[in-house]
Order: C-alpha cells, then sequence, then structure tokens
C-alpha cells in the first residue's frame, strides 16, 4: 500500500475528514479508477490505473468532510445518515458550453470511490454536464433543481411523486444526471421536469442525454450501480447503488 498523507489520498486533495475515517479512504487507493471487485463478473476487464490524476489528469478532484452550509436544506434530524457519513467531492467536468467547469456533489463515504470512477470516466469521454451544483443550492427542492438541469446526489427526501416513500438521495447512493434531459416519468405517467418531455423519445443523440451503453451507462455498471432508466417508469437521469 503506497504511503499516503492525510492530505492527499488517492490522487487527490482530502481535507477535514475525519481520522476514523482516512484508513477506509486510504484502502480505496488502488481502486479508484478499478470498479469494486464484487460488482465485476469474472470475466471482465477492469482498469488497472491507480488514480484517477493519472488517467484524467484534469478531474482534480477534492474530497472532504461535508460542511453544514452544503447540508442546509437538505439534512435534518431523522435522516437515516448522518453528516460525518457524508462527503462533498469538488471535481471538474465538461460543460454544454464546451468548456471545464467547477461542480460539487455531495454522497456518501462509501459512493466517493464509484463516483469519481464514474466521473472520471466521463471527464475523459467529455460527456457535457449542465450544472453539478449541492442541494443546498436549490433549497432541497428537488423540483427546483430538475428545472435548472442539475446533477446531484445527496437530499434527504421523500420520492418525487410518491411522498411517503424515501428516496435513495436520502443515503447518499444515488444520483441524477442531466434531469432536463434525462427526465423521469412517475407511476401516474406524469413528467418531471415537464419541460423533459421532449426527451422522452430516446433513440436519437442528444448532447447531455443518457443512452444505453453510453460512457456513462456503462461505467456505472462497472461500479455495480444501476439505472432507472430501465425501469418500467423510466427515471432517466437516476441511478443508485441498490437499484431503488
Amino acid at each position: 500500500m503506497p504511503n499516503f498523507s492525510e492530505s492527499h489520498i488517492y490522487g487527490h486533495n482530502v481535507q477535514n475528514v475525519p481520522r476514523s475515517a482516512l484508513a477506509a479512504l486510504a484502502v480505496t487507493a488502488v481502486l479508484l479508477t478499478t470498479p469494486p471487485a464484487q460488482a465485476q463478473p469474472a470475466s471482465s476487464t477492469v482498469p488497472t490505473s491507480t488514480t484517477t490524476t493519472a488517467v484524467v489528469p484534469g478531474l482534480k478532484a477534492v474530497v472532504s468532510a461535508a460542511p453544514a452550509a452544503k447540508l442546509a436544506h437538505t439534512y435534518r434530524r431523522g435522516c437515516p445518515v448522518p453528516p460525518g457519513r457524508l462527503r462533498l467531492i469538488r471535481m471538474n467536468h465538461w460543460g454544454f458550453d464546451g468548456k471545464v467547469h467547477r461542480g460539487e456533489l455531495i454522497v456518501s463515504r462509501q459512493a466517493v470511490s464509484p463516483m469519481l470512477y464514474v466521473f472520471g470516466r466521463a471527464f475523459a469521454a467529455k460527456f457535457p454536464i449542465r450544472r453539478m451544483k449541492v442541494m443546498a443550492e436549490y433549497r432541497g427542492s428537488d423540483t427546483a433543481a430538475m428545472k435548472q438541469d442539475n446533477t446531484s446526489a445527496f437530499n434527504c427526501r421523500a420520492v418525487t411523486g410518491s411522498p411517503g416513500k424515501r428516496s435513495q438521495h436520502s443515503y447518499g447512493n444515488a444520483i441524477d444526471i442531466n434531469t432536463l434531459e434525462n427526465p423521469y416519468v412517475d407511476t401516474s405517467g406524469r413528467v418531471y421536469p415537464p419541460a423533459g418531455r421532449r426527451y422522452l423519445r430516446r433513440d436519437r443523440p442528444v448532447k447531455g442525454m443518457i443512452r444505453r451503453g453510453d460512457v456513462i451507462t456503462t461505467a456505472m455498471r462497472k461500479v455495480g450501480w444501476q439505472w432507472g432508466g430501465r425501469w418500467a417508469h423510466p427515471d432517466y437521469q437516476h441511478f443508485s447503488a441498490n437499484g431503488r
């Protein structure tokens, strides 16, 4: 195992992370660009590079504890995952304008390595992301975030369209990507965001659209995350660790 300092783990800066979590983060060093072994078919070929920076220098990911300000309106007493088990990832992504932008995601501690792998692959392929802001920027409103075509992960809330059901975003183990180009259709047939209805036709290439076999679905499959786009009531923007 390489010798990692507390501020530099798996090729990225790690700031303000509790000491108790450092060992777990360091273990992911040799797995950063290699999806978790249990998620891999025995015959699959996995990346062999040890760090995302070695493969995708421009990602420039920085992982830290999630500051209280970044959890405003999205975390409250009774949420299933305490703030100490959440991480803030700051990283670069390609925008719809063809330029590199800085984005932020909050995910569970366990989701850090999978998300760095996925967004490393996305960055290398220049897959465009409209914006990547934490849900505190939208006061926790999924409707407002989807309207802005935002990419986000943690948000302690109910499933949009199913108020009695807790969303997987509450655990920090789910993410929505380019919500306009990848709309969600609830069980009643309502489309979120409404402007996304024009993107329900999935048989044509559209900037930012997620399609079967593309860089996003392929990378997610390699880390064992499942796509809501395959559901009977599709959620094209949604990926989660447990398929819900």
